[in-house]
């Protein structure tokens, strides 16, 4: 049986909705044996989502405080979801996603998921209408991630179609969108590290599929690539959202195992017998 643990959590230290303290306690309630906090980390140009730089310590503060008030009821680990252009050291972390929030076209920095209307202007006025151009930028950016950050995980490999459920940007089978996203996928999986299956956007309505998409799960998966489960919290009530359905899916793509992360790092847990049995 898999534990019921998340590692990509966000709380009002960034742009969550609930304390750390609340974020344990539901954990808690739901059974979880593990919750690691990832507080988005300090970027200067953008000071509106993320942690700020006096916020840091005091996060890392209170979760050393949970870890040690929740021992005997749940493993906490204090991480950090590590923006690509963050200028912070993650040295501090226990562990570390790595995410691509922004693209950069000369030395503007574009968000690619805080809002549709953001991405049609930015694609229609700095990339001349070519959607596919902004998509190789992005998957060029992703390809970097890990190189770029140093992180544990990688955080929502195709975040760029957050507002795509109907394909209004990108023909998903589109061949330059397929090529650019197995490129990204080709240059990352040699790190050995977890693509997380982050159900964040389903949960939120904007996605009937996880991150990576399906398509790209199965090419995570022919290449030998590694998953790692992630509800990708900004409240309580999404902790371990679609958990069970996500591992009926990892299963019928191929995926014998997942990652889990522990004190002393990664470990693999088998797949095979362990759909869970609550509501998670």
């Amino acid at each position: 049986m898999i534990p019921k643990m998340n590692f990509h959590t966000h709380t009002t230290f960034c742009d969550g909705k609930n304390t750390p303290e609340e974020m344990v306690l539901a954990a808690i309630e739901k059974g979880f044996k593990a919750l690691g906090f990832s507080g988005h980390s300090y970027t200067y140009f953008d000071e509106a989502y993320c942690m700020s730089k006096e916020g840091i310590k005091e996060y890392q503060r209170e979760i050393q405080r949970l870890k040690e008030a929740y021992a005997p009821k749940i493993a906490v680990y204090c991480g950090v979801e590590q923006d690509f252009y963050s200028l912070e050291p993650i040295s501090d972390f226990e562990y570390a996603i790595g995410s691509v929030h922004y693209i950069k076209k000369g030395e503007q920095y574009l968000p690619v998921d805080e809002r549709a209307d953001i991405m049609e202007k930015d694609i229609q006025e700095l990339f001349s209408g070519d959607s596919y151009e902004y998509a190789k930028v992005y998957f060029e950016t992703v390809a970097e991630v890990l190189k770029q950050t140093g992180a544990d995980i990688i955080g929502h490999f195709d975040l760029l179609s957050k507002f795509n459920e109907k394909q209004t940007f990108f023909d998903t089978e589109n061949k330059r969108y397929r090529e650019y996203g197995v490129g990204a996928i080709e240059a990352l999986i040699p790190y050995g590290k977890p693509f997380e299956i982050n159900t964040g956007a389903i949960y939120r309505g904007l996605r009937s599929q996880a991150y990576p998409s399906i398509n790209f799960l199965k090419e995570i998966k022919k290449r030998g690539g590694k998953i790692i489960f992630s509800s990708d919290s900004h409240d309580c009530n999404s902790l371990g959202f679609c958990f069970k359905d996500m591992i009926k899916l990892a299963m019928e793509i191929g995926f014998q195992s997942t990652l889990i992360w522990t004190r002393k790092g990664f470990e693999e847990v088998g797949l095979k017998d362990s759909v869970l049995k609550d509501n998670l």
